[in-house]
């Protein structure tokens, strides 16, 4: 009988725990459910008391309004443009930058890293005048490079890459270079083919960071032919208030690109995550 008993409390603990993970799943789904059917109401229905939760009428003129009051497709190819450049240029410089603190013997390699990691005890918004001082003075404002270039080279992305290098055996090196391979082609053909788990990880958190940066384009960019997404949104609050379901339609449409990637993409996320924390 003990026997029986020993046996079923595991089950037990694996019942709850599943559960408990249930119910935290569905209270965090709620929100996003809410917001699909709220695209369907009139803003009279969402902002009445009590709150209604199921449209009385289906319509699609909040999508439609979408379209009539931004720039839609233009804005959504603007955030598609930055997204995608922002990216690329940071894989490519953390990449480098994690090799030379994992693999490379340089002076002042552990000062420097040291002052890399300090970054990220900075908050952004300390570092927004001076960032936007120097966009000014390089005539950056309201265009593509104005809004990249400043967010290219994160502490986290080098920090990252550089345990995800940590974790790679030397022996690949040393045959390499046994080989004739100079550095370069060391990082560039043998490590960074290696480290694509590591790669794919930073390229959707970074895809994430810059598809919804609202702060920094809201103050560089000025009209709304440059503006990303996360701008044109701000822009259906006006003087009387907000038009809610037609934000959330924008909202939702803009968030659908992201999410499809990050769904085909979270496997690869989450390996590369867990092995950037092997080594130390």
């Amino acid at each position: 009988m003990s026997r029986d008993r020993a046996a079923a409390t595991p089950l037990r603990r694996q019942l709850g725990t599943h559960i408990a993970l249930a119910a935290g799943g569905i209270v965090m789904v709620l929100p996003f459910v809410y917001q699909v059917l709220a695209t369907f109401m009139t803003n009279d229905q969402i902002t009445s008391v009590p709150p209604t939760l199921w449209p009385t009428t289906w319509s699609l003129d909040n999508y439609a309004g979408v379209f009539a009051q931004i720039p839609f497709l233009t804005q959504m190819m603007n955030t598609a443009i930055i997204a995608v450049s922002t990216t690329v240029l940071t894989l490519i410089l953390c990449a480098l930058g994690g090799y030379a603190f994992a693999r490379m013997r340089f002076a002042g390699k552990n000062l420097l890293f040291s002052i890399v990691l300090s970054m990220l005890m900075v908050p952004g918004t300390l570092l927004l005048i001076p960032q936007y001082q120097i966009v000014q003075q390089l005539g950056w404002l309201n265009t593509f490079p104005g809004i990249v270039v400043p967010g290219l080279v994160n502490a986290f992305g080098i920090f990252m890459m550089r345990q995800f290098f940590l974790g790679l055996p030397k022996e690949l090196e040393e045959a390499a270079r046994i080989d004739g391979a100079n550095p370069f082609q060391i990082f560039w053909r043998v490590m960074l083919p290696l480290a694509k788990p590591g790669l794919s990880a930073l390229a959707i958190l970074t895809m994430l960071a810059s598809w919804s940066s609202l702060l920094w384009p809201l103050v560089v960019v000025n009209t709304q032919d440059m503006m990303p997404l996360s701008v044109g949104l701000a822009s259906f609050t006006g003087e009387h208030g907000a038009e809610y379901p037609t934000m959330l339609a924008a909202a939702l449409m803009a968030m659908l690109p992201i999410m499809v990637l990050f769904l085909v993409m979270h496997r690869r996320v989450m390996e590369g995550i867990a092995f950037s924390g092997l080594k130390g």
